[in-house]
C-alpha cells in the first residue's frame, strides 16, 4: 500500500456509523495499549490497517487478516477512520502533521481519533490544518492500563462533536466498557479529563505510601492499617484495590513505565499553569516521581515512588512479610 494525497471519499459517510464489516479502521501505535486495543477491534469484526515503528508488533494482527501500511499517510489513505495511540504529544504531532503523516493521506471529510494521553494544542493544530477539507478530529484518551486494553474494558473519555462521538460508539465499544465511554465535552475535554485523572491517581499513590510507611513505623500491622483506611472516610480506590499489587505481590506495574508517568505529570502541571491554576501539591508529586525515575530508571513501574518510602524506612510494604528489608524486595 502506498500513501495517497487526499484519498477518495471513504465508504463511511458523515451520516453513517462506523460499524464492523463496514468501516476500515487505521491504527497507528501497537505498544502495550495499542496491541490490546487492536486485537479487540479485530475480534469485533473491524478490518484493520496498521502501522508501528516495529513491524513485528503487528505480526499477530497481520496473521489474522489486518493490512500493513508503510506510513501514517498510507494508513489514512486505506481507512475510514484513523486512530493513534502514541507515547507523547510530540509523537502525535509528527505522525499527524509531518510529511507522510495522517493529513497527507486522509480523505476530505475523514476522521482522526487520538487516544493518546496528549494535550489539546496538538489536536487543535491538526483541526486548523484540516479545516478546509472537513477533517473531523476527536480526542479520546483512555484509562484502565494494559490489562483493560487487553480485556476490552477501557474507560474512554471523548472530546469532540456529539454526532461524531455517536458515529464512533461501535468502535469505542469494541475497545472499552460500554458503560464507561463518556462524551466529556468539546475538543480537548477528553485530554483534560484524562490528565486530571492521572494527576489525582499519582497523588493518591504518594499519599498512600506516606501514610502506610508512617503507620508501619509507628508499630501498626500493615494490613490492619489498610483495612482501617478502607473502612474510613479516607478510603480511595487506590487504597482499597490498586496498592494491593505492591502489598501482595511486590509488583510496581512495569506495564506502564515511570518515564511515561513523569511525562503525564508534566503535561497535567503544564495544563494547570496554562489555565492559571496554582498546583503546589501536584508539582511536588511530579518531583517525587522524577526522583524515583532518577533512582530506579526509566523502565521502572509507575508505582515505583512507593519504593522511595520503603527505602527511607528500611521496610518493604508487604502484607505477607511487612518487616522484610526493602533492599531485599
Amino acid at each position: 500500500m502506498t500513501a495517497a494525497t487526499h484519498a477518495p471519499t471513504p465508504a463511511v459517510t458523515p451520516d453513517t456509523a462506523f460499524t464492523p464489516g463496514t468501516a476500515r479502521i487505521g491504527f497507528i501505535g501497537l505498544g502495550n495499549m495499542g496491541s490490546g486495543m487492536t486485537r479487540n477491534l479485530q475480534a469485533a469484526g473491524f478490518q484493520l490497517v496498521v502501522n508501528d515503528v516495529r513491524r513485528e508488533s503487528a505480526a499477530e494482527l497481520l496473521a489474522n487478516g489486518a493490512e500493513w501500511a508503510d506510513s501514517a499517510a498510507a494508513v489514512a489513505a486505506g481507512s475510514d477512520v484513523v486512530i493513534t495511540m502514541l507515547p507523547t504529544p510530540k509523537h502525535v504531532e509528527t505522525v499527524a502533521l509531518a510529511p507522510g503523516g495522517i493529513l497527507d493521506g486522509l480523505a476530505d471529510g475523514g476522521t482522526w481519533v487520538d487516544m493518546s494521553t496528549s494535550v489539546p494544542e496538538v489536536a487543535h493544530r491538526v483541526r486548523e490544518a484540516g479545516a478546509g477539507r472537513g477533517i473531523r478530529v476527536l480526542d479520546a484518551p483512555v484509562s484502565g492500563m494494559s490489562v483493560g486494553a487487553a480485556n476490552g474494558m477501557l474507560q474512554i473519555f471523548v472530546g469532540g462533536e456529539a454526532a461524531d462521538v455517536a458515529r464512533l460508539r461501535p468502535v469505542f465499544e469494541a475497545m472499552g466498557d460500554p458503560d464507561r465511554i463518556q462524551h466529556v465535552g468539546g475538543h480537548g475535554a477528553g485530554y483534560a479529563v484524562k490528565l486530571m485523572i492521572n494527576q489525582l491517581w499519582f497523588s493518591h499513590l504518594v499519599a498512600t505510601a506516606e501514610v502506610l510507611s508512617t503507620g508501619v513505623k509507628a508499630g501498626v500491622d500493615l494490613e490492619v492499617l489498610r483495612q482501617a483506611l478502607v473502612a474510613s472516610p479516607a478510603n480511595s480506590n487506590f487504597v482499597e484495590y490498586d496498592v494491593l499489587s505492591i502489598l501482595e505481590h511486590g509488583d510496581y506495574d512495569e506495564g506502564f513505565a515511570i518515564a511515561l508517568a513523569c511525562k503525564d505529570l508534566g503535561l497535567s502541571v503544564d495544563l494547570a499553569r496554562s489555565v492559571g491554576v496554582p498546583v503546589e501539591l501536584s508539582s511536588l508529586v511530579e518531583q517525587l516521581y522524577r526522583r524515583a525515575r532518577a533512582l530506579y530508571g526509566d523502565n521502572a513501574g509507575e508505582m515505583t515512588p512507593v519504593k522511595l518510602y520503603e527505602d527511607a524506612i528500611g521496610v518493604s510494604l508487604r502484607t505477607a512479610a511487612p518487616d522484610t528489608a526493602a533492599e531485599g524486595a
